[in-house]
């Protein structure tokens, strides 16, 4: 199995995370875009990443912005988010990264005086319209391209959004992420549809969970890791180890050490 470490705060720039990413004898790193040192433009400098990478013998995985939403009603908006993932996709397969982790979006939705309602859910044709749009030009983009792009759980997919992902999993360039913490905080109530697509778990983020706080110290919390990465280690899952701090992934990757004897 090989582990990764997340984009941290604490970090100022890509060398920062590279060195601590060798020295705790991690594989890979995740760029995630959400950092503004992590746009299109910098990811783009394709020769640099691919150097890096290849003298500190680390590679490099890249989470798309959280923002992402190609589904969006306003078509300049929607247009955007899809030039960035087809540009994302190609700077990924020039450096050699195996895989783009993506976010569901909700969207919007409208309160009422007895519940709320979400626009993508009210206008569902409209929704997977766009899903379907989205996962051609990945699919044309992709080629025959090796990268994937996994579909991250987050605070429990919504009906509309199994609809979605079904519709992704019709193409091999689509699989899974399973975040663990996340599945922790909103009761598990992924886990079903994760397990029904065990055969498309690609990626795990690990951390541990305490009630409702996720991203917590390997062994601090309440999740069952011994179950969830033997999952992983089963469909042959990388594991990024995605806490917040320097000192919680210090700490976290001491009790994967333990873990492992």
């Amino acid at each position: 199995m090989d582990f990764g470490m997340p984009t941290l705060i604490e970090n100022r720039n890509l060398e920062e995370n590279i060195v601590l990413c060798k020295e705790l004898g991690l594989q890979f790193v995740e760029l995630n875009m959400n950092f503004p040192m992590y746009q299109l433009p910098q990811l783009e400098q394709t020769a640099y990443l691919r150097e890096a990478a290849e003298k500190n013998e680390i590679y490099f995985t890249i989470h798309l912005d959280e923002n992402l939403n190609v589904c969006d009603f306003n078509s300049l908006v929607a247009d955007a988010y899809m030039e960035t993932v087809k540009r994302a996709l190609k700077t990924a397969h020039e450096i050699g990264a195996p895989l783009l982790n993506m976010h569901m979006n909700h969207g919007i939705y409208i309160t009422l005086p007895d519940r709320k309602v979400r626009l993508f859910g009210e206008y569902r044709e409209e929704y997977l319209t766009a899903i379907r749009k989205f996962r051609r030009m990945c699919e044309e983009e992709a080629g025959d391209s090796d990268v994937k792009i996994c579909i991250e759980n987050t605070d429990g997919y919504l009906d509309f959004e199994k609809e979605a992902i079904e519709e992704f999993l019709q193409s091999r360039l689509f699989a899974l992420t399973w975040d663990i913490g996340h599945s922790h905080t909103c009761g598990n109530v992924d886990e079903a549809f994760l397990m029904q697509h065990k055969d498309r778990l690609y990626h795990f983020h690990i951390h541990d969970g305490l009630g409702n706080k996720n991203h917590q110290t390997l062994g601090t919390g309440e999740i069952d890791l011994e179950q969830r990465i033997g999952v992983a280690r089963a469909c042959g899952c990388r594991c990024v180890v995605e806490t917040k701090t320097v000192q919680a992934l210090r700490d976290s990757m001491e009790w994967l050490k333990n873990f492992f004897k």
